[in-house]
């Protein structure tokens, strides 16, 4: 049985683990600080799914007042295709929703094979570009 449950600062080594193992991490940010910032207010957070005391899947959700994000969605390699991804993304969306959150939207890198997964969901593309500029230090 998988359960969900919210990350605590515990959690973060094992959480920045999975992250790598199932290639969600750049080089330019740095995992660990991202984990820390989300945790560091009540805008956001990560979810985790949880099988026999191990983390099998994470999910970062914020809302910006406007809309929510997703991001760093993962499922373990070995647990993929058992519906953990769609479960955190449900339990991510309720989340969002208890702050009334009216939309949800998620950004998938070129050539993420979960391209699929997201379509089998019923979530919608936006023909949207995204522009980046950091504030400070890259990462």
């Amino acid at each position: 049985m998988t359960a969900i449950r919210a990350a605590t600062p515990a959690d973060r080594d094992a959480v920045v683990a999975l992250w790598q193992s199932c290639d969600l991490t750049r080089p330019w940010n740095d995992p660990g600080a991202d984990f820390d910032r989300v945790l560091g207010h009540d805008a956001s957070t990560i979810l985790l799914a949880e099988a026999e005391g191990a983390i099998v899947g994470t999910i970062m959700v914020g809302f910006d007042g406007h809309r929510g994000w997703v991001y760093y969605l993962g499922v373990r390699p070995d647990r993929r295709g058992s519906g953990i991804a769609r479960r955190l993304l449900d339990e991510g969306c309720d989340w969002l929703r208890a702050r009334g959150c009216p939309k949800v939207e998620l950004m998938v890198r070129d050539g993420n094979p979960a391209t699929g997964l997201y379509e089998r969901l019923d979530w919608e593309y936006q023909p949207v570009r995204v522009f980046a500029r950091w504030l400070g230090q890259k990462g």
